[in-house]
């Protein structure tokens, strides 16, 4: 009896030991939480496309996106192999219900990782009112602004790597809202200052995103000492850029030369894309020599650069003639290669069609610049991952994701125009 009573406890403990092993293991196979990366690591690392991000749907701009349809756009862009969204509406509960989202599918799978670069609004004393700009005073809403962006940078320290201080804030041509550079130098002292006092993640880099110009990358009229400083204040610059606004306002590179007019459309429109995209280079390389001409070593990365794929009205038919699929999606392809090849992060501009921006015209380009159209559909650029398959169980707005045009490339390049004939000499 003894033995019998011994041989059970031994099987009841071989037992006990074997689920216990079980448990372990299957413990040790469980998917474990994404190594947090800095905004350093990211930045230019072809494993984390970036992307600029705005998840409104309705032309009623009062009408915030959910937290799961905010949700059911990351799962689309992460699809896409994007890792790092920038946006900049702290001011609307945007900024705030994108980080709850990424929270909320972070918990749900710890494999998912997405990072975001947030930026704080900065304008002008009497902005956006009836009176009139002063360009050297800055708005009292700024200050809440940054208080904003830095009360969500240290609430969700794992996913805001990156806060930008204004967007645009320094362009001229920005006539309603512009302030001058010491204005960004401020808030940019400010917020490294709190990274010093421990009050902020000293991993967090601090930018401003701004024009190429505002970096002086351009005109000599922006060459000031207090850009200097600001330049020397920021962990990298921001820089946008945009040749197919100057499709009308510099068109300098666009159009087709005499000697191409015997080419094939798509062969036509291949070579314009080309010096569109030469010259989108030559402003990053201007602002690059520039900043380098002061002593200063900083990285330069693209804040927002895009095509439309709709104009009624400057870069329409009726106008440059730049504004289709087919171009947008071969200055995107353009944009990508150039900046993985030369490890440049890149927030492309932008994701998702947003009919509230640009008024009442529903051809605005401002409405246009999406990767996707507001039901889901696929623009030309990313057909391929369409077929790749990335999509799949994924939807928008109930909407199966699916290409436009149906996919038939004959029947988008039958709704486009050729660029128009350059007849003086075009940059080759």
């Amino acid at each position: 009896m003894k033995a019998i009573l011994i041989t059970i406890g031994f099987i009841a403990m071989t037992t006990l030991l074997s689920c216990s092993m079980q448990s372990v293991d299957k413990e040790s196979n469980s998917p474990e939480p994404k190594k947090e990366m800095t905004a350093k690591e990211i930045l230019g690392s072809s494993d984390y496309l970036a992307i600029s991000y705005g998840g409104y749907r309705n032309a009623d701009h009062d009408i915030e996106p959910t937290i799961d349809e905010l949700k059911e756009d990351l799962k689309l862009l992460s699809a896409m192999g994007i890792r790092i969204m920038r946006t900049y509406k702290v001011h609307f509960p945007h900024a705030a219900n994108l980080l709850k989202a990424i929270r909320q599918l972070k918990l749900e799978d710890p494999q998912f990782e997405m990072y975001v670069m947030l930026g704080a609004w900065i304008d002008c004393k009497h902005a956006w009112t009836d009176q009139e700009p002063d360009h050297y005073q800055e708005s009292e809403r700024n200050e809440v602004e940054i208080a904003t962006a830095v009360e969500l940078a240290n609430q969700y320290p794992d996913i805001v790597k990156i806060l930008a201080v204004g967007n645009e804030a320094m362009v001229k041509w920005a006539a309603a809202y512009y302030v001058q550079p010491n204005v960004i130098l401020r808030w940019v002292n400010h917020l490294q200052d709190l990274k010093i006092a421990g009050k902020l993640s000293k991993d967090l880099w601090i930018t401003s995103s701004d024009n190429f110009a505002s970096w002086g990358g351009g005109d000599s009229e922006y060459h000031v000492e207090d850009l200097t400083e600001l330049i020397n204040a920021v962990d990298y610059v921001s820089l946008h850029t945009y040749p197919m606004h100057d499709t009308h306002y510099n068109p300098m590179f666009w159009g087709i030369l005499e000697s191409e007019k015997g080419l094939s459309k798509e062969e036509k429109i291949s070579a314009a894309m080309t010096r569109s995209m030469a010259y989108a280079k030559s402003q990053y390389n201007n602002t690059v020599a520039y900043i380098q001409s002061l002593g200063i070593e900083k990285p330069v990365h693209i804040g927002e650069t895009g095509w439309a794929t709709v104009s009624g009205g400057l870069y329409g038919p009726k106008g440059s003639k730049a504004t289709d699929e087919y171009k947008s999606a071969v200055y995107y392809k353009l944009m990508r290669d150039w900046t993985k090849k030369e490890k440049i992060a890149c927030f492309y501009f932008e994701a998702f069609d947003e009919p509230w921006k640009g008024g009442a015209d529903a051809k605005d380009s401002e409405k246009h610049f999406g990767l996707f159209t507001v039901e889901g559909k696929a623009k030309n650029a990313i057909w391929d991952l369409v077929d790749q398959g990335l999509f799949k169980n994924l939807k928008r707005g109930g909407n199966q994701i699916t290409k436009t045009f149906d996919g038939q490339i004959n029947k988008l390049l039958e709704m486009i125009d050729e660029p128009p004939l350059k007849k003086d000499s075009v940059s080759q």
